[in-house]
C-alpha cells in the first residue's frame, strides 16, 4: 500500500483518557471537541492552517485559562481523523494511505484548509496524493472506495467515490496481461523482461500462470451493495462483457446469500460460506434488498449463469417472500435454459402457508410456460412434428425439448406420490409438454402408474381420463408388456396396449422378412465376386441364421400368445352383451378409439399357420447370408 510522509517534526502529542494534549512546553489556550474526544491545542497552528478554525476561534468566548472550546462535529473518521489534522497543522509527520486519505480530503474541504492559509496545505497534499498514487492502483483505488462508505455523500461531493469506481472500471474491462497489473499487486510474482518468475531478483526460469477474466471478482465481491451496484452499472457503460457481468454477480450473491450454497458439496461450500461467516450473517431485509438489486443487475440472456444457481435464487426468494415481481423474473430466467436443469434442480419445497403439496409444482408449471414461449418464438413457426423419432432418440445431443420432456416426466413421478396432489394438476403439468417432445411415453407411463398406485381412490372415469395423456403406440415393447399386467390400468386402455403391442411385433417380424429379402437379392450379385470366400464365412452364417431363426420363432410365439389373450378378452367382452354376433370384434377398435384400421386379433388360425410357412422359406433363403449384414438382422429380430 502506497503512503506519503508529511512535515519534518516528530510526534509532540501525548493521550491521556479521552484528551489529547501537544507536549510543546507551552500551555494550550484552545479546547477542540471531536465526539467524545478533546483536543487541547494552541490558536495559532490551527487558525494558520484553516479558515474554519480562524472563525470558530474568533467567535468562541473567553474562558478562564484554557481560552474557549470549540466542536466540531460531523468529521469522517471522528477523533482519529482529526488527531491527523491536527499533527499536520503543528507540522509533525503525517503519513497518507489509501485507508485514511478520503477521511483527510474531506476533513480539509470541511476546514478549508485551501492554499490561502499556507502553500501545499492539505487539500493539495490528499487530493495529489489521490490522483498519482491512489487511483493509479487497483489495491488503493478499492481501498479507498471502501472508506466512502461512512460518508458516501460528501464523497459524492467531492467526486471521489465516483473516480474510485472509474478507476476500478477501467481496470477490471482492461486485459491485466497487457499492462502487468493488477496480478502483481495481488501477490503474484515479480517477472524479468523475458517474463521468467524473478527470487530475489534472479530468474528462476519458471512462467508464471496466466490470468484470468475473473482475476476482479474476489476484491469486488468485499465492496457494500451500494458501492458495488455503482460499480457494475459503469462496468455496463463501458461495454464489459455480460458474461463477466453475470460471473461477478454470481460471486457476490455467493458472499453474502448463505442459502444459496445448501446443495454444494462439503468442500466446496464450507469455502463459499466462509466470508459470511468471518463477520455478521445479513440480515432477512438486506438479503431482500440484495436478492432484488442482483436480479437487477444479472443479464436477461440464456446460459450466462448456472441453471443452479438460478434455482438457489429462487428458493431463497421465496423462503424470504421478496418481492412478487424478481421471483417472477427468476422464474423467466430458469425457464429460458430449463434444459440445462436437474431433476434435482426442480425438486423445491412449496413454502407458502398451506402446505397442499409437498413440492411447489404451480412454480414449474409456470417455469415451464415460459420455456415453451421462448422454445416456440425460436422455432420461428417451424413445424416441430417433422422431427423424425429415431432421430430424436438416436441422437447423442437430444433436442431442449426433448430433454425437458424426459425432466417433467421424471418430475412428476417424483411428485406422484404426495396423496394431496390433485387429479386436475398433475394433469395440467403432464399436458403442457406437447406430444412431439417425447418419442417414447415410458416416461409419462411410469409417472401415472406411480399416481395411480398412491391414489387408489380414484374412480374408473378419472382413471380413463389420467391414462389418456400417454399415447399407446409410443410405448416401448417393455412398458407395453409391463401395462399388459398392469391391474391398476382401466381395461380400455389395457387393450389398446395389447393390440398395439401385437401391432409392432408383426411390423419387426414383417421388416425381418423384408430385409432378409433385400440381403438375399444382394448377396446373390455378390456371390460371383467373392465366390472363392464361400467357405470362409459360410459356417458363421448357417450359425447366425439359426439365432435369427429361433428370434423369429419367440416372437412368432408371442403374437400367438397375444392372439390368445385379444381371443379371451373378445369373449369376456361378448359376456358383458356389450356386443353380440360375429361382428362383435370387429367393433372392438372403434369403441376403444384405435387410430388404426387393422383385424388383428380376428386372424384365423390359417393365417398364422401361413406366416409360419412363410417364415420357414425365408429362413431358408438366408442361410447363405454374409456374417456382417446377418448381425444387423439379429438385431431387429430381437427388438
Amino acid at each position: 500500500m502506497a503512503c506519503v510522509k508529511l512535515g519534518s517534526k516528530t510526534d509532540a502529542f501525548q493521550r491521556q483518557g479521552q484528551a489529547w494534549f501537544c507536549t510543546s512546553g507551552l500551555p494550550s489556550d484552545v479546547i477542540v471537541e471531536v465526539g467524545e474526544m478533546s483536543f487541547h491545542l494552541h490558536k495559532f497552528p490551527l487558525l494558520s492552517r484553516s479558515g474554519v478554525m480562524e472563525r470558530m476561534i474568533a467567535e468562541a468566548p473567553e474562558e478562564q485559562e484554557e481560552g474557549g472550546v470549540i466542536t466540531i462535529p460531523d468529521i469522517p473518521g471522528g477523533a482519529k481523523t482529526f488527531e491527523l489534522v491536527a499533527k499536520f497543522c503543528y507540522g509533525v509527520k503525517l503519513e497518507l494511505t489509501a485507508s485514511n486519505v478520503v477521511y483527510l480530503r474531506y476533513a480539509a474541504e470541511r476546514l478549508e484548509m485551501t492554499e490561502e492559509y499556507g502553500e501545499g496545505n492539505l487539500i493539495y497534499q490528499t487530493e495529489a496524493f489521490l490522483n498519482q498514487v491512489v487511483l493509479k492502483s487497483w489495491k488503493d483505488s478499492l481501498m479507498a472506495l471502501q472508506t466512502c462508505d461512512d460518508a458516501l455523500f460528501h464523497t459524492d461531493e467531492l467526486h471521489i467515490t465516483r473516480r474510485c469506481i472509474e478507476s476500478l472500471a477501467i481496470k477490471a474491462c482492461t486485459d491485466p496481461s497487457l499492462f502487468g497489473w493488477p496480478i502483481i499487486e495481488h501477490g503474484g510474482p515479480m517477472q524479468s523482461p523475458g517474463g521468467s518468475v524473478l527470487w530475489n531478483g534472479i530468474s528462476t526460469g519458471a512462467r508464471p500462470k496466466n490470468s484470468s477474466l475473473d482475476w476482479w471478482y474476489e476484491d469486488a465481491a468485499t465492496l457494500s451493495l451500494p458501492l458495488y451496484t455503482r460499480l457494475i452499472s459503469v462496468m455496463e457503460s463501458r461495454g464489459i462483457k455480460q458474461e463477466i457481468i453475470a460471473g461477478s454477480v454470481t460471486s457476490y450473491a455467493k458472499r453474502y446469500i448463505p442459502g444459496l450454497n445448501r446443495r454444494q458439496g462439503p468442500s466446496e461450500a464450507s469455502s463459499r460460506l466462509a466470508p459470511v461467516a468471518l463477520g455478521m450473517p445479513p440480515s432477512e431485509d438486506e438479503q431482500k434488498l440484495l436478492l432484488e438489486e442482483i436480479d437487477r443487475m444479472l443479464p436477461m440472456q440464456k446460459s450466462l449463469v448456472p441453471t443452479k444457481f438460478l434455482f438457489g435464487l429462487l428458493r431463497t426468494s421465496m423462503i424470504l417472500r421478496v418481492n412478487p415481481s424478481c421471483i417472477s423474473n427468476l422464474e423467466k430466467r430458469i425457464g429460458m435454459q430449463l434444459d440445462q436443469a436437474t431433476l434435482e434442480d426442480l425438486l423445491m419445497p412449496n413454502f407458502s402457508y398451506s402446505m397442499e403439496t409437498l413440492y411447489n409444482v404451480d412454480c414449474i408449471q409456470r417455469i415451464l410456460e415460459h420455456f415453451l414461449a421462448v422454445d416456440q418464438f425460436n422455432e420461428g413457426g417451424a413445424s416441430p412434428c417433422s422431427i423424425d423419432d429415431e432421430q430424436l432418440i438416436g441422437s447423442p445431443s437430444l433436442p431442449p425439448i426433448t430433454m425437458v420432456a424426459k425432466l417433467i416426466d421424471g418430475y412428476l413421478a417424483e411428485v406422484a406420490p404426495d396423496v394431496n396432489l390433485k387429479l386436475p394438476k398433475f394433469q395440467a403439468l403432464a399436458a403442457a409438454v406437447p406430444d412431439y417432445a417425447r418419442p417414447l411415453d415410458d416416461g409419462l407411463y411410469r409417472a401415472i402408474d406411480i399416481y395411480l398406485k398412491s391414489h387408489p381412490w380414484l374412480g374408473e372415469s378419472d382413471r380413463e381420463q389420467l391414462c389418456r395423456l400417454m399415447d399407446c403406440q409410443k410405448l416401448s415393447l417393455e412398458a407395453c408388456t409391463h401395462a399388459a399386467q398392469n391391474e391398476r390400468l382401466p381395461l380400455r386402455i389395457i387393450v389398446q396396449v395389447l393390440f398395439f403391442e401385437q401391432l409392432q411385433l408383426r411390423t419387426s417380424i414383417a421388416g425381418c422378412f423384408l430385409v432378409s429379402d433385400n440381403l438375399d437379392g444382394s448377396r446373390q450379385l455378390r456371390s460371383g465376386v467373392v465366390g472363392s470366400n464361400e467357405g470362409g464365412w459360410g459356417t458363421s452364417a448357417v450359425r447366425e441364421n439359426q439365432v435369427l431363426k429361433v428370434g423369429m420363432d419367440n416372437m412368432r410365439m408371442r403374437v400367438s400368445e397375444l392372439e390368445k389373450e385379444c381371443s379371451n378378452m373378445k369373449q369376456e367382452i361378448e359376456k358383458l352383451g356389450r356386443t353380440k354376433g360375429s361382428s362383435a370384434w370387429g367393433s372392438v377398435s372403434k369403441k376403444f378409439g384405435f387410430k388404426l384400421k387393422s383385424q388383428m386379433c380376428s386372424a384365423q388360425e390359417g393365417s398364422v399357420s401361413k406366416q409360419q410357412y412363410s417364415g420357414n422359406r425365408k429362413g431358408e433363403k438366408v442361410k447363405n447370408s454374409m456374417g456382417k449384414q446377418n448381425k444387423s438382422i439379429d438385431a431387429i429380430s430381437n427388438e
